[in-house]
């Protein structure tokens, strides 16, 4: 997956805007393979001295989600409002993962107080919204990332605050003190959302009471219960899968003698295995699905193609680029997985999660097999929200309906054709789904 954005990332400007003797002229960048066999522009070359463009840092090259523009402009914005000390409201706390168990324990906050500093860490709200790969960045390179180190079952002032900021229902008001100005450096990966600006931490106040809702105050309070059923309940109560990745990466439910911080990355994807787990209990007690369902949506350039089978609960996510002949995918029986997935990540849990969802509200079970489809659009990793996301909005799209399972695995493969030009032939015939549901049918008989 990595190695498809960093060809992404140096594949999207074909024509770049050269200012020379005052006019601008359109050359396109030659291109050539580096010794690591990726791609890069003429702008880029080692040993190339790097050429300011229109594109970078005032203006677009006219891609909407060109990464180098994204980014660029996003540090430019935020870059007159770093400074060692400051006012700022902070909507989530981040634990790193790197040095464990002594990782760095910090919080994301703006530097300043802000009435929307919510909306900086509300994935649910960027994709209600529609927000686009720009917006997002935007949002995520203003929060700087303040931290200091850490053991994991340690005591410290900072991881104090840090649990109060992820138990928190809105952001928290503070006064911090960093020791150096914020370097800025935009940090991506496929699991978290993106971090901007970081800086070691000094001290750090707390300058208005956090709010913390009656039901996340009782979780904390009871030492007796356990994680998951903390996060089981919280979920019945309504809270969504962003606050209870937090409440969890800052060890603020568990047994006592349990607790402690998790990193964040680890956090998203074990919350969302153990409300995944609770549910898939949930569904399989209800009766198979009566027909086969065909459903189809997306978000940010990840599209799913999602059939459901009445047959009994079972799952497997393919993920493939547009035009790319590999994938990689997971799979879990009607008995579940006994180990983490191997190939997939925390994608294969969020997008397990919408399809449970969907189920639940159908009160029906069903044997899915889910097929992402990434293409150019999606220039820049932002974290498996969007997968969650993009799986959602297919699930609550309106389905196709089909007499046979034969009808519409030949209408997704014709579909996905037209829609992306890709061929998923290689992909049906190794789903271990249809593998299993042909292998029913001959011993039914």
């Amino acid at each position: 997956m990595l190695k498809w954005f960093i060809w992404l990332l140096f594949s999207l400007c074909s024509d770049i805007k050269i200012k020379e003797g005052g006019n601008a002229i359109k050359q396109s960048p030659e291109l050539f393979i580096n010794p690591n066999g990726f791609r890069l522009t003429a702008m880029m070359r080692p040993g190339k001295k790097f050429v300011r463009t229109e594109h970078h840092p005032f203006k677009t090259c006219g891609n909407f989600n060109c990464p180098m523009c994204v980014k660029s402009i996003a540090k430019f914005r935020v870059s007159p409002k770093l400074k060692e000390e400051f006012f700022g409201s902070s909507p989530a706390p981040f634990i790193g993962r790197f040095g464990y168990p002594l990782v760095n324990v910090g919080v994301l906050s703006m530097p300043e107080i802000a009435e929307d500093a919510w909306l900086y860490d509300a994935p649910r709200t960027w994709a209600s919204r529609l927000y686009q790969i720009p917006e997002i960045v935007n949002f995520r390179a203003s929060l700087i990332n303040s931290h200091s180190k850490s053991h994991v079952k340690g005591g410290s002032r900072i991881r104090e605050i840090t649990q109060e900021i992820g138990m928190a229902s809105m952001p928290v008001e503070l006064e911090m003190f960093l020791r150096k100005k914020p370097v800025i450096r935009m940090s991506m990966d496929s699991v978290t959302a993106p971090t901007g600006p970081s800086a070691e931490v000094k001290s750090v106040r707390i300058t208005a009471n956090a709010k913390v809702h009656t039901k996340v105050d009782k979780v904390y309070s009871d030492t007796d219960l356990k994680a998951a059923d903390a996060i089981h309940y919280l979920y019945k109560s309504g809270f969504d899968e962003g606050s209870l990745s937090k409440i969890l990466s800052v060890g603020a439910v568990g047994l006592k003698s349990n607790r402690k911080i998790v990193p964040t990355r680890w956090s998203i994807t074990a919350s969302d295995d153990i409300v995944g787990k609770d549910l898939t209990a949930t569904v399989k007690d209800f009766p198979s699905m009566d027909e086969n369902s065909f459903y189809f949506g997306g978000y940010l350039g990840n599209y799913f193609a999602v059939m459901l089978f009445p047959e009994v609960w079972g799952y497997e996510l393919f993920e493939t680029l547009a035009g790319c002949s590999s994938y990689t995918t997971d799979y879990e029986s009607y008995d579940g997985r006994k180990s983490y997935v191997t190939q997939t990540a925390g994608g294969y849990y969020a997008s397990r999660l919408a399809a449970l969802e969907k189920l639940r509200k159908l009160k029906r079970q069903a044997s899915v097999l889910v097929i992402r489809v990434i293409t150019k659009e999606y220039t820049i990793p932002l974290g498996v929200f969007v997968v969650r996301e993009s799986m959602r909005k297919a699930m609550q799209s309106s389905p196709v309906s089909f007499s046979s399972g034969e009808l519409m695995i030949k209408y997704a493969s014709s579909f996905i054709r037209k829609r992306f030009g890709h061929d998923v032939t290689p992909i049906l015939k190794s789903s271990r789904i249809l593998r299993n549901a042909n292998q029913r049918k001959l011993t039914s008989y």
